[in-house]
């Protein structure tokens, strides 16, 4: 199984989408500072995630919600979710 997920910075409010088989295990890498891409904004929490059985499915998800469009529709879904 592969997850896209997204996360928010608690820092800055920052949103990152990336891919993984264990989200958990990523999640914790994120935020001990192991990713250098989000190290400088951790703490994340973990705002949104779907599953796919196909690798191949999950990094044309992933490439899909990086790009501006597509991200700000998903963060127009999770508006309420987010102002926790």
């Amino acid at each position: 199984m592969f997850f896209v997920y997204a996360l928010k910075s608690q820092t800055n409010s920052d949103v990152y989408v990336g891919y993984t088989k264990n989200w958990e295990n990523r999640l914790h890498r994120h935020n001990s500072g192991k990713v250098r891409s989000t190290k400088t904004y951790k703490p994340w929490v973990l705002i949104y995630y779907e599953a796919y059985i196909n690798k191949k499915d999950a990094t044309k998800r992933e490439k899909e919600l990086k790009m501006h469009a597509a991200k700000s529709n998903l963060l127009k879904r999770l508006q309420n979710s987010l102002k926790i």
